[in-house]
């Protein structure tokens, strides 16, 4: 998992073995907000006289933890859905092999 940012939009990229699922983070166009932030003083006098500017790191350091947290709720709620489906599979069985047996079993299958 890794985002980048592409002219208007971070996009968060989930990687699976097959496939590659995108969805946009956040509005990079969208208007720049005021926020306090506590630093170590040391620490952001040191960046500052290297020319790092803390704004722009910080955001970069916001966006990459939303990715991260998001990709977690995914994984969360994927496997949810993966036992619920085990349950109904467990509970009824397979939903291709109900197709199979319904298919198998009329006289005008394909």
């Amino acid at each position: 998992m890794y985002s980048t940012c592409l002219k208007d939009t971070c996009i968060l990229h989930v990687v699976n073995r097959e496939y590659s699922l995108r969805a946009a983070l956040f509005n990079t166009k969208a208007a720049k907000q005021t926020v306090s932030v506590t630093l170590n003083s040391d620490l952001y006098a040191k960046a500052k006289s290297l020319g790092i500017n803390a704004s722009q790191v910080a955001e970069e350091a916001l966006s990459q933890t939303l990715a991260r947290r998001l990709a977690e709720q995914v994984k969360v709620e994927i496997r949810q859905d993966l036992d619920a489906y085990n349950m109904y599979v467990a509970e009824h069985g397979s939903p291709a092999e109900l197709t199979r047996a319904y298919y198998r079993d009329r006289d005008d299958a394909v």
